[in-house]
């Protein structure tokens, strides 16, 4: 559909003013193939990579189906329009845009997610919805206990489907879509995901009915407005001064840096405010008002740099966002793609880098096999590997070292943010990796801001800043944090009871 204006859809002319008032001047290609079709009532299957506009494609028509009449079931209370999501950010993320495209009209809608007390959401599911957006497993729970009326599901979507089967939530999934089924409804279903595997074929196959398919170009065509650079790191410490470096540079704004777990992002958080970044981690082992704040920070910019694992970083959304830094690489090709799409959205330019050590080499292969070219490797002055790109490529990676997940090998030189054994050869300026101690940003007295920006970028820590127990921030011990028993933790009271894999291993969970 080219050249398609939103004027084009037989929208509610409520929703068109909401179109206006957010700014949005056109339809991106996703929505053009999709939202026609959907609005004339059709199934759809639709696949392209994170920051295309998925989410306002099937937000739209729903609210649409929603404000043109009222529910065809007479019986119950539940919600008419049903949205599943793998994580708790990306519930939040449809949330919001629900929100943004209402708000001339009055829709109920409600978030079922884990991570959060049991009893509001008992009053929100007790109350009339016209729409619920829930993950998988605190779903369940619901259904078990028997709390949410599915009789009249209108429409029910599933949302980053890729990313609920790898997460493991295809036999919740799967529950759900029975007890709509079984409930009388014969919804209208829209299947999301940022890639048609051969697990989201077979999952369309058993729930569309004719639907209109809607696929993008492949990721290294999409992601144009994205610029990659790398850099080669000897071993840990080598790579700890290269992030401070890069870090200090000028153009970031904002930055997300990627790491394999949740410990690392833990230790790397406090690593970088300890050397005056305003810098914090988002992970599963955080509770929900702790990562809202953090979130929160990030958004209201007060937060410049976030440090994240995959999962936890699902969904989110920062307009000023100009860096992605993968500390560790993805064991997945599909996740590099996932990682780099939340910078350079809706038009901007943004910048990827990778810092890349020997044990990366395998899935680096992947990465630029499916980006359809080598990545050029950058260097600094006085922080330069030991090996040439040629000697680096023909490196054999030994087993990744204790501390790092295995079976495929994973970014970084094990452990966490420390201090890596051997040292880095070669005397620097200032004793270690990096700067001179001189280069780091002064404290300030006061205050819980993160205090004046500093030429090159970061604003320095500030005195009562994120140290002692913060809200959102990094500490040694936290709320939510490593330190006693906490909601959603190893130890702490009531978990969500994540439905298990027949070989009876618990399967990750929606709370991540």
């Amino acid at each position: 559909m080219a050249d398609a204006t939103f004027h084009d859809f037989a929208l509610n002319p409520i929703l068109q003013k909401a179109i206006v008032d957010a700014g949005y001047k056109a339809p991106s290609p996703i929505q053009a193939q999709t939202i026609p079709g959907i609005l004339e009532g059709r199934d759809a299957m639709a696949c392209a990579p994170t920051g295309t506009g998925k989410t306002a494609a099937f937000v739209l028509p729903a609210l649409n189906m929603i404000l043109n009449g009222p529910s065809k079931v007479t019986k119950g209370h539940g919600p008419r329009v049903l949205v599943l999501t793998p994580t708790r950010e990306l519930a939040e993320q449809v949330t919001n845009n629900v929100k943004l495209f209402s708000k001339h009209a009055r829709v109920s809608s409600g978030i079922i997610i884990g991570g959060v007390g049991y009893g509001p959401q008992y009053k929100l599911l007790s109350n009339p919805l016209d729409m619920l957006i829930a993950t998988p497993g605190r779903l369940i729970d619901h259904l078990n206990e028997r709390k949410v009326d599915l009789r009249r599901v209108e429409m029910l979507v599933l949302d980053e489907a890729d990313r609920m089967l790898d997460m493991g939530f295809l036999k919740p999934v799967e529950k759900i879509i029975a007890a709509v089924q079984e409930a009388g409804g014969n919804p209208q279903t829209l299947l999301f995901s940022a890639t048609f595997e051969d697990a989201i074929e077979k999952v369309a196959q058993r729930v569309l009915t004719n639907p209109i398919r809607a696929q993008l170009a492949a990721a290294r065509e999409t992601h144009t407005s994205i610029t990659h650079k790398a850099f080669l790191a000897d071993n840990t410490e080598h790579k700890n001064a290269l992030l401070q470096k890069l870090l200090r540079q000028k153009d970031v704004a904002q930055a997300i840096i990627f790491t394999a777990t949740k410990r690392n992002a833990d230790r790397l958080a406090g690593a970088l405010y300890d050397a005056g970044f305003a810098a914090s981690a988002l992970h599963g082992d955080m509770k929900q008002n702790q990562r809202k704040r953090t979130l929160e920070g990030l958004h209201k910019g007060s937060l410049q740099v976030l440090v994240a694992t995959d999962v936890a970083a699902r969904g989110i959304d920062v307009k000023n966002l100009s860096h992605v830094f993968n500390y560790d690489l993805p064991n997945l090709a599909d996740d590099f793609t996932h990682r780099i799409g939340r910078t350079g959205r809706g038009g901007a330019e943004g910048i990827a880098i990778s810092i890349v050590s020997p044990p990366d080499l395998p899935v680096l292969r992947d990465i630029e096999k499916r980006l359809g070219k080598a990545f050029a490797f950058e260097t600094f002055p006085g922080l330069e590997s030991t090996h040439t790109e040629a000697d680096f490529r023909r490196i054999v990676p030994s087993e990744p070292p204790p501390g790092r997940p295995k079976p495929k090998p994973r970014g970084g030189s094990g452990g966490g943010y420390g201090r890596s054994q051997g040292g880095y050869a070669g005397k620097r300026e200032g004793g270690s990796y990096g700067a001179k101690s001189g280069d780091r940003a002064p404290r300030t007295e006061g205050g819980n801001s993160f205090g004046p920006k500093r030429e090159g970028g970061f604003a320095g820590r500030s005195e009562g800043g994120y140290a002692g127990k913060r809200e959102g921030g990094f500490a040694g011990k936290r709320e939510g944090g490593f330190a006693g028993k906490r909601e959603g933790g190893s130890f702490g009271a009531k978990r969500d009871n994540a439905p298990r894999r027949d070989s009876g291993r618990p399967q990750r969970r929606d709370s991540r």
